[in-house]
């Protein structure tokens, strides 16, 4: 704005100028004319008198004025004309330099966008690394993770591997000075390395002995009470002594707790058989699958499960015996048997019970078991196996109905083997027929009896043809 008022003032001032030259060549130009208007109105004066000098005056003036006023006129219109060129070139100098100024603001806007761009770019760039470093840290962090998890896995993979080669280490070395008889039944130790020496023990199949010397014959070894020689052609010592152990030798587990769960899968959420005592030797089931943490044993015929952490397990190793001392282990077992026989009676007494209804084929199902496990007995032998199945039949401990005691599992072995099945088809002898229908009516010679073995096996109980019955 100033710039405008300056350069209208000197437009001003150049227009006044132009205005006063212009007015000087005009009373010059007046002058110029009034002295050839003074040369003609000498003239005139000479020829038309006093009037025409008068309308010669006249005529110079009003040219002067005419003159001066295109002149002036002329002036403001070169004057309006710088003026107005001179407007527009401020305007144009000021709108150039107010675009020179948006130009200059616009690169300055410019250059603090770009600068702007630039630091959000580097700060971009920076939280960009900054990340980068934060998923390298976190890729790092995870890589090493996953590295220390796997070597924590590989730590107890090798930890195993070293313990389990220990154990392997210490077994053997255990078993260097150990020796085993490679026999079916038993070995004899001598009293000294001479086959005509004095027998002074055994060495069963099964049994482990320290060796104290080795010989080329003969091998002087201390097992148990037994202190003397065996053959060494009938022996496996060191490494192959423990592999023999190992193939020929069950495993026991010694139970380290009392109310240990047995149950019928490796895992906590299996079902449970039965709870054990502390002291309980199970036998481990050497031909079950292993699984981590559990240790498979028999149990009344079956595979089982324990935690591993509750037992201990090693191989069931014997000692030699002294040849005095199986004289009286045989003593003892003679004594025990006759314990057992005196205890069976042959003495039998008939009691009536209630009679159980029953359907034709309950009775030719119950004659065709008797038939089984008695058709070659005596009738009252055949009648006391009708009355097992109805003495269990009455406890309440069995199942409920004459098939459901004769094919429950496990108890009566031709019933699971279809051989009961069979004789019911075909039809059971008469004497058996007659035993079932008598045991049905209440008749009962086994003094209450739910269970019969064979006789020999000198179980405490009535004994009644070639079974005891208890």
């Amino acid at each position: 704005m100033n710039l405008r008022k300056r350069a209208i003032s000197g437009i001003m001032l150049a227009g006044s100028m132009v205005v006063m030259c212009a007015i000087a060549d005009a009373a010059s130009t007046v002058s110029a004319e009034a002295v050839s208007v003074v040369a003609d109105t000498r003239t005139d004066l000479a020829t038309d008198g006093t009037a025409g000098v008068v309308a010669q005056l006249n005529q110079v003036s009003t040219d002067a004025v005419e003159m001066a006023a295109a002149g002036v006129e002329n002036s403001q219109t070169i004057l309006v004309a710088s003026a107005d060129e001179e407007a527009q070139v401020a305007e144009d100098t000021e709108e150039t330099s107010a675009v020179q100024e948006e130009t200059v603001s616009v690169e300055e806007s410019a250059q603090a966008d770009s600068k702007e761009d630039e630091t959000t770019q580097e700060a971009d760039a920076v939280e960009d690394v900054q990340n980068a470093d934060v998923d390298s840290e976190t890729d790092t962090e995870n890589t090493v993770d996953v590295e220390n998890t796997k070597d924590i896995e590989n730590t107890k993979e090798t930890e195993n591997i070293e313990d389990t080669e220990n154990i392997q280490n210490t077994e053997n070395a255990e078993w260097q000075n150990r020796l085993m008889a490679d026999v079916d039944e038993f070995l004899y130790v001598r009293a000294s390395g001479d086959a005509d020496a004095e027998i002074i023990g055994k060495l069963y199949k099964g049994d482990v002995a320290d060796v104290v010397e080795n010989g080329d014959t003969w091998i002087h070894v201390v097992s148990g009470d037994v202190d003397g020689y065996v053959n060494n052609d009938y022996c496996v010592s060191g490494e192959d002594a423990l592999a023999y152990a190992q193939e020929n030798v069950e495993t026991e587990a010694q139970v380290n707790t009392n109310g240990l769960r047995v149950r019928n899968a490796a895992s906590e959420d299996a079902s449970v058989i039965t709870a054990v005592s502390e002291g309980t030797t199970l036998t481990v089931d050497t031909d079950a699958e292993t699984e981590d943490g559990w240790v498979a044993v028999k149990y009344k015929g079956q595979t089982a499960y324990v935690s591993a952490d509750y037992v201990t397990t090693e191989l069931a190793l014997g000692e030699a015996v002294t040849i005095e001392e199986e004289k009286a282990a045989l003593a003892k077992k003679a004594e025990e048997e006759a314990a057992a026989k005196a205890a069976q009676t042959k003495e039998t007494t008939t009691v009536q019970n209630a009679s159980v209804s029953a359907s034709y084929d309950d009775v030719t199902l119950l004659a065709a078991l008797i038939q089984c496990e008695a058709g070659n007995e005596l009738y009252e032998g055949q009648l006391a196996v009708g009355a097992v199945v109805m003495n269990r039949l009455r406890s309440g401990a069995y199942p409920s109905s004459i098939s459901g005691v004769i094919y429950q599992s496990g108890q009566f072995p031709p019933a699971g083997q279809g051989m009961v099945a069979s004789i019911a088809a075909n039809g059971p002898k008469s004497s058996c027929v007659q035993a079932a229908q008598q045991a049905l009516g209440g008749s009962d010679n086994t003094g209450g009896a739910t269970c019969f073995s064979r006789a020999s096996s000198g179980r405490a109980g009535v004994v009644i043809g070639n079974h005891v019955f208890y």
